[in-house]
């Protein structure tokens, strides 16, 4: 179960951070749009957590709900760090 979060959350985070750099390129500076698919997955994580204390034994491609709340709250928190990063480069070079 540990190795099947850790690949689900690498494999997020991947995903993420490709939207969120893409976004950041291709929004104005004065636009927070590039950092909403992190907001989004942190709800997300937030409410699979939630329900893997509400629900016992949820198992979802060899993972519980708990362990994809985890996969997904480390994926939105990598990608808004790496993506506010971009944009304060960004931001810096123009």
């Amino acid at each position: 179960m540990i190795q099947a979060v850790i690949t689900y959350g690498v494999i997020l985070t991947a995903v993420l951070l490709v939207i969120s750099l893409i976004l950041v390129k291709v929004t104005p500076k004065t636009s927070f749009v590039a950092y909403f698919p992190g907001f989004i997955f942190f709800a997300i994580g937030l409410i699979c957590l939630l329900f893997a204390t509400l629900f016992d034994r949820i198992w979802v491609l060899n993972a519980g709900l708990g362990g994809w709340g985890i996969a997904c709250l480390f994926a939105a928190v990598v990608s808004m760090i790496v993506s506010a990063v971009v944009d304060a480069y960004q931001q810096e070079a123009n």
